[in-house]
């Protein structure tokens, strides 16, 4: 008989085999090491800062090999567009269209409108873009147009809002009276409907927790406007008195949010923040100065004050939740726009592009940038530089 012993120590067939097999798994080793590495300098820098987390959402959601200043969107230009991000999508609205630009410069999603004062807000992954004194009003998330509303006639628009959870927060005029709120679930049914008789209404947004609606009333007393900010239990059915009420000293409000709890009234002298029972817990003056713009993170408010009614002399600055200065920058120059998002401010200069963290230390930049009109800051720490025709990326 053959002899049928294998030597398995020895057996150079064998050893031919165990090479090839072993390729997939030392590439395999390598990539591991390599992840490894990376995520090692990523934690380091989350450790250190925050921002590390950041750079590896960057990296999983545009890749490595995307770069700053690439051309990402394309539309036609208008005086009237109005823009918005919405996740790696462009919100593009005007006076005749309103569309969604996919992450690749496609369309998503459009529709045909016909507006005279369009405006964009967002919140919960959505945007709601309407008519400022229309009756037209969209919702939108990453798929597309998901609700539509027509005023009447009568009953013009006036401020839409968005709260973390998709709810819908509509202020218009009404009939006989000084204005209406309808509150429509995360579902965009109409849950509520609040009417004021007293002062007139000019915005309102629902509370994260969607238990509350803070309504802005103005009015005057002695030739003096009054901003008065009214409560409603949203947990209660039917249209009843406000449960709460604060007013903003000396001050007209301008916009109404949420930070880290509490309610935030921007208004031309300060910054006012309460809680949901209407008791006022800390606010920000501005010292006289006077508000050039600003803009409303999710847990900062950034504020340019010009020492002048004219001119660029003025702070950049960043006041948290408890009404502390978390930054404060010296300003000299023309800023052009500010957007804020997550733990990030972007300020759009002149010449270039800064983004801040939210303590006022540069996070990155960008130089020689010609013909871009607004930017709109990510909280991933990227930001869309728009000029007329067209939007491109920049990767910190």
């Amino acid at each position: 008989m053959g002899n049928r012993t294998k030597d398995i120590w020895n057996d150079d067939d064998g050893a031919g085999k165990a090479e090839k097999r072993s390729g997939p798994v030392r590439r395999f080793f390598v990539f591991f090491l390599a992840l490894a590495a990376v995520l090692g300098v990523v934690l380091a820098a989350a450790y250190r800062d925050g921002t590390g987390f950041d750079v590896l959402r960057r990296y999983l959601n545009y890749g490595g090999s995307a770069s700053s200043g690439e051309e990402r969107y394309r539309y036609a230009a208008s005086a009237a567009n109005r823009f918005a991000v919405l996740g790696d999508q462009l919100v593009v609205l005007s006076d005749t269209s309103l569309r969604l630009l996919n992450k690749d410069g496609g369309e998503t999603w459009s529709t045909q409108v016909k507006m005279t004062t369009p405006a964009l807000s967002q919140g919960g992954g959505r945007v709601a873009a309407y008519d400022i004194g229309g009756r037209s009003l969209y919702v939108l998330d990453q798929s597309g147009g998901i609700f539509h509303l027509e005023m009447e006639e009568d009953e013009p628009l006036i401020s839409a809002t968005l709260n973390s959870k998709g709810m819908l927060a509509v202020t218009a005029e009404r009939r006989n009276a000084k204005g209406a709120v309808y509150v429509y679930n995360q579902d965009l049914k109409q849950a509520a409907e609040f009417t004021s008789g007293e002062r007139f209404l000019t915005d309102a947004c629902i509370t994260g927790d969607g238990n509350f609606l803070a309504a802005v009333r103005l009015g005057q007393e002695n030739g003096v406007f009054i901003s008065n900010v009214v409560l409603y239990d949203l947990r209660e059915v039917g249209e009843k008195e406000p449960d709460a009420d604060y007013s903003v000293e000396d001050g007209l409000v301008l916009s109404i949010g949420e930070q880290s709890g509490r309610l935030v009234t921007v208004a031309d002298t300060c910054v006012t923040y309460a809680s949901s029972s209407g008791k006022v817990e800390a606010g920000y003056g501005y010292g006289g100065a006077y508000l050039r713009s600003y803009s409303l993170g999710e847990s900062f408010t950034a504020l340019l004050l010009n020492r002048y009614q004219a001119g660029n002399v003025g702070r950049l600055v960043t006041v948290d939740a408890d009404g502390e200065e978390l930054g404060s920058l010296e300003i000299h120059e023309e800023v052009r726009g500010l957007s804020a998002a997550g733990r990030y401010l972007a300020v759009l200069y002149t010449d270039r592009l800064v983004v801040y963290n939210e303590n006022l230390q540069v996070y990155a930049s960008l130089r020689g940038i010609t013909n871009v009109s607004a930017v709109l800051m990510r909280g991933d720490g990227s930001a869309l530089l728009v000029s007329p025709e067209s939007a491109s990326q920049f990767l910190p």
